[in-house]
């Protein structure tokens, strides 16, 4: 007959991996193999080849490893959400003392509860216009403020504040704190979004006093990465039609690479992760010196050549006009030749006369004489006036001969205009003037 223990009986002491042997043992014997069936989370690939994740359900939760072979026999890419059916055995993990389950196979089982929800969702908003590539608006070059939402006790604030004071230290962030994780999160992203709304439309109204409010052009939505249950608020409704209301572009920036939300596709445009986000909005400094540098010397490059021209023609347009003293002295070498050949004239008129006197000079030498009088008169009096033309004396007398800048002379008032560049020769010079106020008399 079987006996109890005495309740004094001390019970058997164990060793630790001894222990855990004895239950993975225990596992094998009663359930191995076994069959499972759950949605993945948290699934990752190791650089070894492995694969960790686990799979679960309302209930239970149980972790799982499938190693480098059996995971490259799979015929897709497992990710968190998936519902899937994995075979294998159990098994403790003696160095921690975990149940795992070593999985040998895998494979669909659907879509899984929440995947399910986000394919939903996300076939309704894309029906509703939501998603269309033409409410894309492009990212301001320069931003002169930027708005953020994430929690303050994220990595991903850090990561971003980073990013900026590194690449844009002098452009201002606006931060309006939110939940990211949680039943409460989506509300509370939704008001701070709507609070950062109202900021950037007061910073663009006009008037809008920018000392007390920084002008707000482009808003960062981030959250670092985790399972699809961690990011799940960010898959829902009211955000995203929260975000297409954006007065501003918005930058999604949630998780990591191969993660996708559907705040991504509301967005504006979609970060792979919180710092690309704000790279994204923020060309470092550097860049925009160096550019404007090269523009600098494009400018200056472009008003010497300009400079260079308007000289050239300048000098051009002075040679052909020339100096108004030549003229002067050609005007006087033609009243030379005019005066020479009146001399030679009246030379030759007095000789004709002289041979008509002694042709007539029995029969009328009183008449002669005094037509040789009246002759040697006007002939006096035609190089008076002659005398009396030449420019020098007029100029000589404190007059001037007044010209503009083509060459041609100014007779009149009408002709002159306050501020025009005139020339005036005098009897031993010239002299460049301007017009202050021309008067008529």
């Amino acid at each position: 007959m079987f006996e109890r223990p005495s309740p004094a009986a001390a019970p058997r002491v164990w060793e630790v991996g001894a222990l855990c042997r004895a239950i993975a043992d225990a596992l094998e014997a009663r359930f191995n193999p076994v069959a499972v069936r759950g949605e993945i989370t948290g699934f990752s690939r190791a650089s070894s080849g492995h694969c960790y994740f686990s799979v679960k359900d309302a209930n239970g939760q149980l972790r799982c490893a499938m190693f480098r072979r059996a995971a490259s026999l799979l015929d897709f890419s497992p990710r968190d959400g998936e519902l899937v059916e994995v075979r294998g055995r159990l098994s403790v993990y003696e160095a921690r003392g975990d149940l795992q389950f070593i999985v040998e196979s895998m494979q669909r089982a659907g879509q899984g509860a929440l995947f399910e929800q986000f394919l939903r969702l996300k076939a309704k908003l894309e029906t509703e216009g939501l998603f269309d590539s033409a409410r894309k608006r492009p990212l301001p070059l320069q931003p002169r403020g930027i708005g953020l939402v994430t929690s303050t006790g994220a990595a991903a604030l850090h990561d971003v504040v980073t990013a900026l004071r590194r690449r844009v230290p002098h452009i201002p962030v606006v931060l309006v704190p939110a939940q990211v994780q949680g039943a409460a999160a989506p509300a509370s992203l939704v008001a701070a979004l709507s609070k950062l709304y109202l900021l950037a439309q007061a910073g663009q109204a006009p008037g809008a006093d920018l000392t007390k409010n920084p002008p707000i052009d482009v808003i960062l939505l981030v959250r670092g990465g985790g399972s699809i249950e961690d990011l799940w608020a960010f898959n829902d409704e009211q955000l995203a039609r929260t975000i297409v209301q954006s007065p501003v572009p918005l930058i999604s920036g949630v998780g990591h690479e191969t993660d996708f939300t559907i705040a991504d596709f509301c967005a504006d445009l979609r970060a792979p992760t919180p710092t690309a986000a704000a790279e994204l909005v923020a060309q470092p400094r550097d860049v925009w010196l160096g550019a404007l540098g090269l523009l600098a010397g494009r400018i200056s490059d472009g008003v010497q050549r300009q400079l260079d021209t308007r000289h050239q023609r300048l000098d051009q347009a002075a040679a052909r006009l020339g100096r108004p003293s030549g003229l002067v002295a050609r005007e006087q070498m033609q009243l030379a030749r005019l005066a020479q050949r009146m001399r030679h004239g009246v030379l030759l008129k007095l000789q004709r006369l002289a041979q008509s006197q002694k042709a007539l000079e029995a029969d009328f030498p009183k008449k002669i004489e005094r037509r040789l009088v009246q002759q040697a008169e006007r002939l006096d009096r035609a190089a008076l006036r002659l005398e009396l033309l030449d420019p020098r004396l007029v100029l000589q007398r404190g007059y001037a001969l007044l010209t503009d800048t083509e060459g041609r002379a100014v007779t009149s008032v009408r002709q002159a205009q306050p501020g025009d560049a005139l020339r005036a020769t005098l009897a031993d010079g010239v002299v460049d003037v301007t017009v202050a106020q021309p008067r008529l008399l």
